[in-house]
């Protein structure tokens, strides 16, 4: 009979010593995440500065870069954006958690790397949508375009010489596509 790996636990996970290298835990099992390039970094606190301003100007909520969100449980699932957004109205009185965030960000954001294989990349995407995040914006340095997916709508894209809009996860922002590719 083949041996079957014991399943971890997201706070288990939360254990796991820093090595320097990003995980995320999906239906219990750590998955080991290539090292982001400088393009990718560059991309995402790109449009973490723009998207951060917005939101604190507006006083809409909080922006993460990165932050661990606990997906689901029983197996648990723990997915880390590049980028996210989380409305002020989630946000309890005590303030943001010390551990991940229990529950969906309303924005992800995930910036593409070279190692990123198209199918992981649906995958990962397809799991946001699923799990409860409303809107999903991926970027790709190469094509230039971010892609916004939302559960049960085809995907948008957005090319670099188009404008990039939250609608109503965040209420008035949009930002042109080429300031996130500057």
């Amino acid at each position: 009979m083949p041996v079957r790996a014991r399943l971890v636990t997201a706070e288990e996970f939360a254990k796991i010593p820093d090595d320097d290298h990003r995980y995320e835990l999906v239906e219990g099992r750590v998955i080991r995440m290539s090292p982001a390039g400088v393009r990718h970094a560059a991309l995402a606190g790109q449009l973490y500065m723009i998207l951060r301003q917005y939101v604190d100007e507006h006083g809409l909520g909080v922006v993460l870069i990165p932050g661990g969100f606990k997906l689901a449980a029983n197996p648990d699932t723990v997915r880390e954006p590049d980028v996210s957004f989380i409305r002020r109205d989630r946000i309890p009185s005590s303030g943001l958690p010390e551990g991940f965030w229990n529950g969906p960000p309303d924005l992800a954001v995930e910036v593409r790397s070279p190692s990123d294989r198209p199918s992981e990349t649906r995958e990962k995407i397809e799991d946001y949508l699923t799990r409860g995040v409303p809107l999903v914006w991926f970027l790709d340095p190469k094509k230039q375009t971010v892609t916004a997916y939302r559960r049960l709508s085809p995907p948008v894209v957005a090319g670099i010489d188009d404008t990039l809009d939250a609608g109503d996860i965040v209420p008035g922002f949009s930002c042109a596509v080429k300031k996130l590719f500057e």
